[in-house]
């Protein structure tokens, strides 16, 4: 969870991210509804890491084999469990273009034992809780998920939970504020 704590580092201006990265963060904060995304003016200052990250992250989400509604269901289940609002607030936002209503977020809020998931949506949701609080996989969490997706997209699966949990402690860790802070 993002306190109301100073960033550890604060977001880089044209001088700390170089032009292309001072690019690549204004064409994204507008992209993003506002005028300084945080994360993206604060990891920028890594140089090309920033755009090898900005890479591997487009291939999983919006790039990923994973429909983008299943995307936006994983990715604000583990901004919930991590109690990370600014991966929250950027997904909401995504997730309602992706299908996900309001009544749908307060479902991914109680879970995957919330009444209304599909055996498919419920079976992923408990992948994400798992993978989450054990960082593994039982073999009868590992069975549900395989009976609905294929070896692929299981990998896919395993490394999309895993980007935004290890987002959510960067997020954490650098003290990145929510934008608008």
């Amino acid at each position: 969870m993002v306190s109301a704590l100073q960033p550890r580092i604060s977001p880089g201006r044209l001088r700390e991210l170089g032009p292309l990265n001072w690019v690549v963060w204004q064409v994204l904060s507008r992209a993003a509804g506002t005028g300084d995304a945080h994360l993206f003016s604060t990891l920028g200052r890594t140089g090309g890491l920033f755009r090898g990250w900005l890479h591997y992250s487009g291939k999983l989400m919006p790039g990923g084999r994973l429909p983008r509604h299943e995307s936006e269901l994983v990715i604000l289940r583990v901004a919930h469990l991590r109690g990370c609002d600014y991966e929250m607030d950027h997904h909401i936002r995504l997730g309602r273009r992706a299908g996900v209503t309001s009544e749908i977020l307060e479902r991914l809020r109680e879970g995957p034992a919330a009444a209304g998931w599909s055996d498919k949506h419920r079976a992923l949701l408990a992948a994400v809780d798992q993978l989450v609080e054990t960082r593994d996989l039982d073999d009868d969490t590992w069975a549900e998920l395989a009976k609905h997706y294929d070896e692929r997209s299981l990998i896919e699966i395993v490394l999309l939970i895993n980007q935004y949990d290890g987002l959510a402690t960067t997020i954490t860790a650098l003290r990145i504020q929510r934008d608008g802070v």
